[in-house]
């Protein structure tokens, strides 16, 4: 599988676009207009294609140098993690195959579209790392020293399975939601406090949900200031979904609907590898 998260959310136009440029590999699309950002699930045998592809079609039609919104970036084509998961249920195969995706996948970026690349993941730095260093004190890992005119750069990666999960304070106090994201911060979770338009988010990576789960993260933030609403981005894995019981999955933004297993499903796909 791939996670590519592209810094585009307002344009309905240019994201069917980048959707189409995916082809069969798309299992989910999930759009944020105030973070700016479209996060892009691809998943079975046409997954590197799809990857490939809709890379492509956003260099070619997005200017990172014009963009604004709330969530961090370095790039049009800002993320690109290589998903395994290992030891969990919807095993993919070992986390080689990902670190060889994720290089390849760079490789490709450099030579094709001129785009550089800092590659993240096991035995190598994190993807906060990456966001703090670049440009200043690391230089790409792949591709040219300097940032693509349009493009930017890329944050390439190999990992297991994380949730993308944000969660609206009640009260749009900003220095709440940054104090609470700070407590909230750990090895198993990454917080940032963000303004969105007129309401202020818990913004999380549940890194490893089996353990901390959407359940666990929102009574953590809700311990300590009101929640709003949750909201779950992309896909979580079934076996996350099952934790959790049936009566708070309204609440926590959950649905059977919305795992990997039933979008492969759903596309005809199994759980292999497949990127």
């Amino acid at each position: 599988m791939a996670v590519i998260n592209v810094s585009e959310g307002r344009d309905r136009g240019i994201l069917a676009d980048l959707a189409a440029a995916t082809g069969p590999a798309l299992l989910d699309l999930h759009s944020d207009g105030d973070h700016h950002r479209s996060v892009f699930t691809l998943g079975g045998p046409q997954t590197e294609a799809g990857a490939r592809g809709l890379t492509a079609r956003a260099v070619s039609l997005l200017d990172i140098t014009a963009h604004q919104g709330a969530h961090p970036r370095i790039g049009v084509v800002d993320v690109v993690p290589w998903v395994t998961l290992v030891g969990r249920p919807l095993a993919e195969g070992p986390l080689a195959v990902s670190l060889a995706e994720r290089d390849r996948f760079a490789r490709w970026a450099a030579d094709s579209l001129g785009v550089p690349s800092f590659l993240y993941g096991p035995g190598g730095r994190s993807l906060p790392e990456v966001r703090r260093h670049a440009w200043r004190e690391a230089m790409p890992d792949v591709g040219p020293p300097r940032p693509h005119p349009t493009a930017g750069a890329m944050a390439v990666g190999a990992r297991g399975a994380l949730v993308a999960y944000n969660l609206w304070l009640a009260e749009p106090d900003l220095p709440t939601a940054q104090a609470i994201a700070r407590s909230l911060r750990g090895g198993q979770l990454r917080c940032l406090g963000l303004r969105v338009g007129d309401a202020v988010q818990v913004s999380c990576n549940l890194i490893d949900p089996w353990r901390v789960g959407p359940g666990a993260v929102f009574d953590a933030v809700a311990s300590r200031a009101g929640v709003a609403r949750a909201e779950l981005v992309g896909l979580l894995p079934a076996a996350v979904l099952a934790a959790e019981p049936a009566h708070r999955w309204a609440e926590l933004d959950l649905d059977p609907g919305r795992t990997i297993e039933a979008r492969l499903e759903q596309a005809g796909l199994d759980g292999g590898s497949g990127g």
